[in-house]
C-alpha cells in the first residue's frame, strides 16, 4: 500500500511541477560578460529564458547603440559624464531587450501568412510532452484563422530577460578624486539598473555572498512580493551546496526578500569561475535540495513573515512558489531528462554547447572554430582571474596570445582599460587590478627584493604574469560578431567553456541544439563521452590530487583534515552513485556498465589517495 501511495505521490507532484514549468525545461546561463549579452533580442520570443551579464556597461552601451540602430528605434548616448550612468545605461539597455522581444512575440501573435514558418518553430521547439505544443496541433488541425489569432494573444509569451551580477565584482568609483557613496559601487549600480528597469524577471546572484549588496536591495519595492504573492523583480541565487543556500536565503527572508530559485551548479564541470565545494559532487547535492525543499521553504518563510510585517509590506497568505534548476556538465537528452524526473528540479541550464549555435550567443568566427575543435586537452582550469578564483580557460585564445606577447617584450600585464576589477588594495587606496601592468610591475618589484633562489622566483613570478584582462576579453568577441570597433578593448578574446565543449565538434542551428537537448536528434558524434556526474567526479580527483601535491613543507593539522575530509566527502559521493546506478531499472541502459566501471575505478583511486594522504603527514 506505502509502494502504491508513493507511486502516486510522485505522479502528482510531477504533474504540479509540469503546470508550473515555463514553456521550456531548460534555459541558457550566463556566459562569460558578452557572449549572452543578446541572446534575448534571439530567443526570448520564442519562450526561452536567458541571462545578460551585467559586468561591462561599456559594452551594454555598444549594444545598445547597435541595436537601436538595428532595429530603427531612437538611441541617445548616455556617457560616462552623467550622474549614475553605470546604472542608467543598465537600465536603458535591458528595457530595449525586452521591447525587441515584446515586439516580435508581437508579430507572432498577429499570425499573418508571411509569419507562419516562425509561429512553427515557436511550437516545434517546445518539448514534445508540452501541453502548449498539443493544444497547437489540435487547433491547427482545426485550423480557424479568428480563433487561432485569438488563442495565440492567450497563450504565447516571451522568455524571461534574466541578469547576472557577480556579487564581488563591486568596485568602489570616484568623481573628481572623491569616493562615491556606496550605492556607485559597481554591483549596487548593476543592481539599481536592473530594478529601475521595466523587466519581469530574475536577477541571478552568483559568486557567493555580499551582505553590503544584500542589505541594499530591499530598497526596491519591486523585490517585495503583493498580498497575491506575485513578484516583479525575482531573485535567484546561484550555488553550488545546500548549506550555502539555506545561509544566504535566510539572511534575505530576514530583509523580507524571497528567493524564487536556487541554481545548482557543479563545482568544477561548469564554464568560467569554478566555485570548488569541499568534494560535494552534484548529485548528492541535488539529492539533499530535493530532500529538504519542504523544510527550506518552512524556514525561510517563518523568517519572511516576521520580516513582511515589521516594514508592513503586504504579506502573501502562502509561502511563495520555490524553484530549483541544475545546470553544470549536461550533454544529453537523457542526462536533461534524468535531473527533471529524479531529482524534481524544474530547469536545466545548458551553457557551453549554446556557444557553437550563433543564433544564440555572440562569438566570432575564429573562436568559435577554436572551440569546434578544442579536445579534453585543450580546456584546463586556469589562474588567470585577477578575482583569484579558478578558471575554465581554452589553450591558445587570442587574448592569451596578446598577454604573451607583453611578457615578451618584457612589459608583462594588462593596460587596464575598463578597471571593473580593481579590488586589490596591496598598493593603493583605490585598488588595482592583479591582471594589470601596473600591479604586476609593483609585484615582480617586490618579488625581486626578496632575492629567493631561481626555482621559488620563477615560480611566483610566473603566478603573477598568469593573470589576464578577462574583464575586457570576456566582451569583446560580442563585439567582433557584430563587426564593431574595438579599438579601446583591442582584439584579444578570453574564453570560458566548461569542460563539456570538447564532446561538440562543430556549429549548430538552434532547431538542432534544442532538438539535441529533448531528444529528437542527437549533435554528440563521440561514444567516448563520459556520464556527467563520472565528468565531474574525474575533474574533483583532478584537483584533489594538485592539493595532495601541494603539500610539501610546513604540514599542518589543519591541512590534513582538509584533505581527508575532501577524500572522504568524495568517498561518499561515489557511494552515493552507485547505489543510485544500481537502483535505475530504464535509464541509461547503454553506458551503465562503463558509469559502473568508472565508478569502481574512483573509488580505487580515491582509496590510495587517503593512503597517500595518511602515509605524507605520519612521515611529517
Amino acid at each position: 500500500v506505502c509502494s502504491i501511495l508513493s507511486y502516486f505521490y510522485r505522479i502528482f507532484k510531477a504533474k504540479i511541477r509540469k503546470m508550473n514549468q515555463r514553456r521550456h525545461t531548460f534555459h541558457i546561463p550566463v556566459m562569460g560578460i558578452g557572449f549572452t549579452i543578446d541572446s534575448p533580442a534571439k530567443v526570448a520570443h520564442l519562450g526561452i529564458d536567458s541571462t545578460i551579464s551585467l559586468v561591462d556597461d561599456m559594452l551594454v552601451e555598444k549594444m545598445r547603440k547597435f541595436y537601436s540602430e538595428k532595429f530603427e528605434l531612437p538611441y541617445q548616448e548616455i556617457n560616462n559624464k552623467i550622474d549614475d550612468f553605470r546604472a542608467k545605461r543598465i537600465t536603458s539597455y535591458l528595457n530595449l531587450m525586452k521591447e525587441i522581444a515584446e515586439s516580435k512575440i508581437e508579430e507572432l501573435k498577429s499570425a499573418t501568412q508571411d509569419k507562419r514558418e516562425e509561429i512553427k518553430e515557436y511550437f516545434h521547439l517546445l518539448p514534445d510532452s508540452s501541453e502548449l505544443k498539443k493544444e497547437f496541433i489540435h487547433k491547427v488541425e482545426h485550423f480557424n484563422m479568428k480563433d487561432v489569432k485569438s488563442w495565440f494573444k492567450d497563450h504565447l509569451s516571451i522568455g524571461n530577460v534574466d541578469v547576472n551580477i557577480m556579487t564581488k565584482v563591486d568596485k568602489h568609483n570616484y568623481r573628481n578624486g572623491e569616493r562615491l557613496p556606496v550605492e556607485y559601487n559597481d554591483a549596487h549600480a548593476a543592481l539599481r539598473g536592473f530594478a529601475n528597469s521595466d523587466l519581469n524577471s530574475s536577477v541571478v546572484l552568483s559568486a557567493g555572498m555580499n551582505p553590503r549588496l544584500y542589505n541594499y536591495m530591499d530598497q526596491f519595492d519591486d523585490f517585495y512580493p503583493t498580498e497575491d504573492g506575485e513578484l516583479k523583480k525575482r531573485i535567484i541565487l546561484k550555488v553550488s551546496d545546500y548549506r550555502s543556500a539555506l545561509i544566504q536565503g535566510k539572511y534575505l527572508a530576514k530583509k523580507g526578500l524571497w528567493v524564487s530559485e536556487y541554481r545548482i551548479e557543479s563545482g568544477l564541470n561548469c564554464g568560467g569561475h569554478a566555485f570548488a565545494t569541499e568534494g560535494y559532487l552534484m548529485g548528492p547535492v541535488l539529492e539533499e535540495f530535493k530532500a529538504n525543499k519542504d523544510e527550506l521553504i518552512q524556514q525561510v518563510w517563518a523568517l519572511m513573515e516576521k520580516a513582511l510585517l515589521s516594514k508592513n509590506k503586504p504579506l502573501p497568505h502562502k509561502p511563495l512558489p520555490l524553484r530549483m534548476s541544475a545546470q553544470g556538465g549536461v550533454g544529453t537528452a537523457e542526462e536533461h531528462s534524468f535531473l527533471l524526473d529524479h531529482f524534481e528540479v524544474d530547469s536545466v541550464g545548458w551553457g557551453s554547447p549554446f556557444l557553437l549555435v550563433p543564433e544564440v550567443t555572440s562569438v566570432d568566427d575564429a573562436t568559435r572554430k577554436q572551440l569546434a575543435d578544442a579536445r579534453e586537452k585543450d580546456l584546463y582550469l586556469s589562474g588567470i582571474s585577477p578575482l583569484g578564483v579558478p578558471f575554465n580557460s581554452l589553450r591558445g585564445n587570442t587574448k592569451d596570445i596578446e598577454k604573451q606577447a607583453r611578457i615578451d617584450m618584457g612589459k608583462p600585464g594588462s593596460l587596464c582599460p575598463k578597471k571593473y576589477v580593481e579590488l586589490n588594495y596591496e598598493y593603493t587606496e583605490k585598488g588595482l587590478c592583479t591582471a594589470s601592468y601596473r600591479y604586476q610591475r609593483l609585484k615582480i618589484k617586490e618579488l625581486d627584493a626578496l632575492e629567493l633562489p631561481e626555482g621559488i622566483r620563477e615560480d611566483r613570478y610566473n603566478k603573477i604574469i598568469e593573470k589576464s584582462c578577462v574583464c575586457v576579453g570576456l566582451g569583446t568577441a560580442a563585439l567582433l560578431s557584430k563587426g564593431l570597433d574595438t579599438k579601446v578593448e583591442g582584439p584579444g578574446v578570453s574564453i570560458c567553456p566548461g569542460p563539456n565543449i570538447a564532446y561538440y565538434e562543430k556549429d549548430s542551428t538552434l532547431k538542432e541544439m534544442v532538438g539535441h537537448i529533448y531528444g529528437r536528434n542527437n549533435i554528440i558524434n563521440r561514444k567516448d563521452r563520459p556520464h556527467m556526474f563520472v565528468k565531474e567526479l574525474q575533474l574533483y580527483m583532478d584537483h584533489l590530487r594538485e592539493k595532495i601535491d601541494e603539500v610539501k613543507t610546513d604540514f599542518s593539522k589543519k591541512q590534513e583534515k582538509s584533505l581527508v575530509n575532501f577524500n572522504e566527502n568524495l568517498k561518499e559521493g561515489v557511494s552515493y552513485y552507485q547505489g543510485l546506478f544500481n537502483e535505475m531499472r530504464h535509464s541509461f541502459e547503454d553506458t551503465k556498465q562503463q558509469i559502473a566501471k568508472d565508478l569502481e575505478e574512483s573509488k580505487q583511486k580515491l582509496h590510495d589517495f587517503g593512503l597517500e594522504i595518511r602515509r605524507k603527514f605520519s612521515e611529517a
